[in-house]
Parts: structure tokens; sequence; C-alpha cells
């Protein structure tokens, strides 16, 4: 039995550099993608310490990771954390992982947010802010390590956002509400790769839901396969070719006028070996 499991999703890097780092802290941690364990009907942890760690997504957590915890056996675990990367917005994410928890009598012992680069097709960082960004990490990553090995309590209010959420009392409140609402009036990200395409695939490898499928060496996003909305396939195009139609809810974003990020520590291997099983 490992002491710890950390399991985690990422899309363009942020959030494996986050669980690599914390396992190089903790050698004996074993480190599984969550992507990797979503078939399964019930999914047995043998840890126990069990981690979550996730990037932001519309302020909560991913839809993968969410239908994840839904499905988590935690009887071998006496102790539950997780630990969330941002571009910088105030989010909900322990909230909506504690009322999951709650249904089955458990409860996060820590959390932690951290800040790193904006990979929602904001601004690229500079080389300068990474820098700046991941010094911060390290620092709190040794906090974390010592809070796991100790099974301390960590449930901090988060006072380290960098980007204000307009009226987020209530913002926050009502995300989750929306997005539901928003999918279930046919709400859908719509996905195309433009004449820089070179047909060389990446798209598909990283594609954490195996939505994108290779036909005439275009990619094609599958109408019945959902999408987990990390843009990967985005980020990690070498032509950045990938681009996605703007409508209403994205405020005007033309994605051939922005950069692309991912973690320099991570490439296109790291993020497609998540599918592995």
């Amino acid at each position: 039995m490992s002491d710890v499991e950390i399991y985690y999703f990422s899309g363009t890097g942020n959030s494996l550099h986050v669980a690599k780092e914390l396992q190089k802290r903790i050698p004996e941690a074993n480190l599984i993608p969550i992507v990797s364990l979503l078939h399964e009907d019930v999914i047995e942890t043998n840890g126990e310490a069990v981690g979550f760690v996730f990037p932001i997504y519309v302020n909560s957590i991913p839809v993968p990771v969410r239908n994840f915890i839904k499905k988590l056996d935690l009887k071998s675990a006496k102790y539950i954390f997780a630990i969330a990367t941002r571009a910088g917005s105030p989010h909900r994410a322990f909230i909506d992982i504690e009322k999951i928890l709650k249904k089955r009598g458990r409860s996060l012992d820590s959390y932690f947010t951290l800040n790193m680069g904006a990979n929602y097709l904001n601004p690229i960082p500079t080389s300068e802010e990474i820098t700046e960004l991941e010094s911060a990490v390290q620092d709190r990553l040794d906090l974390i390590q010592h809070t796991i090995i100790y099974k301390g309590k960590n449930r901090e209010k988060d006072t380290q956002f960098t980007t204000p959420l307009p009226f987020a009392p209530i913002t926050l409140r009502l995300t989750p509400l929306l997005m539901a609402l928003a999918e279930r009036a046919g709400l859908k990200l719509s996905f195309y790769s433009d004449s820089k395409c070179t047909g060389c695939g990446t798209c598909e490898r990283v594609c954490l839901s195996r939505k994108i499928t290779m036909t005439d060496r275009k990619p094609v996003w599958q109408e019945n396969v959902r999408c987990y909305m990390c843009y990967a396939c985005i980020n990690y195009c070498p032509a950045q070719s990938v681009q996605l139609r703007s409508a209403w809810y994205m405020h005007g974003l033309d994605t051939t006028k922005v950069g692309r990020y991912s973690h320099p520590y991570a490439t296109v291997d790291d993020i497609a070996r998540e599918k592995e099983t």
C-alpha cells in the first residue's frame, strides 16, 4: 500500500508539473492520472493519504475531476487533500468537492491554491513572469509537503488571487448553475483547424477526452464525445492551427490573435500518457 496517492488532471501541464514536484518531495507517493481511470464504475484508493491536483475551470472543478471524485471509494484514505492551479481568479472548487465528499461522510483535511501561467487563451506570460510564479509555487510546495507528511490541517481562506472577480460571492454561487443551464441548452465549444494544419496528429494525441480523431490528415472533433475543455489541442498544436469559433460566451475572443501556453516542463508525451490505463 502506498502511503500517499496523488491523482492529477492536466490539460496543458501546470497541474502535472505540480504533481511531479510534489512527488519529488514525497518519493513514496504514487502519481496517478485521473483520465486513465474514468472508464471504471468504482475507483478504489489504496493510499492512507489521497490527494487531487487539478486546474480551475470556470471557477470550479473540471467535469472529469468531478466525475472521478464521485466514483471514488475512499475506504483506505485517512487523510484527503486537494491542490488547485489557476491563472489568478477566485474559485469555489473546494466547496464543490466538499459537497461530493459530504455525501459519504468525508471532507477535505487540507486544500491549497497555486497561481500559475494562464492557459485559458489569455496573454501569454513572459519568461520572467513564469520564473516568478514558479518560485512562489516551489515555496508553497514546501509547505504542502510538510502538511501532507504530518497530516496537518490547512483550510485557509484564499487571499492569493490576483484577478478579482466582480461580485465574487454571487458570481461564484451562480457559475455552476449557469454552466449547467448552458449545457442543457446545447452550448458547445466549436473547434476547427485552419489552413496552417500540417496533419501531424498532435491534437489527437493530447486530447484527453478522445474527442479528436484524424481523418484524411485533418482533425475531426466528434459530436458524440464530450469535450473536457482542457484546450490541450489548441495550446499544443505546433502550427497554432487549432482555433475556437467565437461566440457570445467568449466575449469576442479571437483565438487567431492570441498566443498559446503550455507548461515549459510538460511535453506532448506527458499529456498523452494520462490516457494510458
